[in-house]
């Protein structure tokens, strides 16, 4: 009787751990990079360009949004540049990345966009440039400064 009772034992001992994962999924959208945010991200380069989008107080203008993440831990990078077909840009504001630091174009950037297509609701295509890293093209949402997350944005003059 010892013996089966040992037996039982250890079954339960050893069944325990792959009894309690069941249903574990390695792939569930918990483990996956999550963005609760309006704008979007690209993760493809040596600076990732997170949260991307264009903050609009009248329709034509407003300006461009983003956090500028810098991967390289040793050498800083500096944004050369943001641009698209049909629009008209004005930089403004700082433009180093620190090395495995963050530039953030709300507070610091100051890029403001002039275009057709710079609508709320619409999508317009962004391209920004670097001195080291690859350029990064994405098609960044607008959305309306009455937002009041947006109330601190500067707009351009005349929005």
């Amino acid at each position: 009787m010892n013996v089966r009772r040992s037996i039982a034992a250890a079954a339960v001992v050893l069944a325990a751990p792959v009894l309690s994962s069941c249903g574990v999924n390695f792939g569930a959208q918990t483990d996956q990079v999550y963005n609760p945010s309006v704008g979007v991200d690209d993760r493809s380069g040596q600076v990732d360009v997170l949260n991307a989008l264009i903050v609009s107080g009248d329709d034509g203008s407003g300006t461009v949004v983003a956090s500028l993440v810098n991967n390289n831990q040793e050498q800083p990078d500096t944004l050369r540049g943001v641009g698209g077909q049909g629009l008209t840009v004005q930089p403004g504001g700082s433009t180093t990345i620190p090395p495995g630091g963050l530039l953030n174009l709300a507070t610091k950037g100051r890029i403001f966009v002039r275009g057709e297509n710079v609508v709320p609701g619409k999508f317009v295509d962004v391209t920004f440039t670097f001195d080291k890293a690859n350029r990064v093209n994405l098609q960044v949402p607008v959305v309306n400064a009455s937002n009041p997350v947006y109330a601190d944005v500067p707009l351009p003059s005349g929005s």
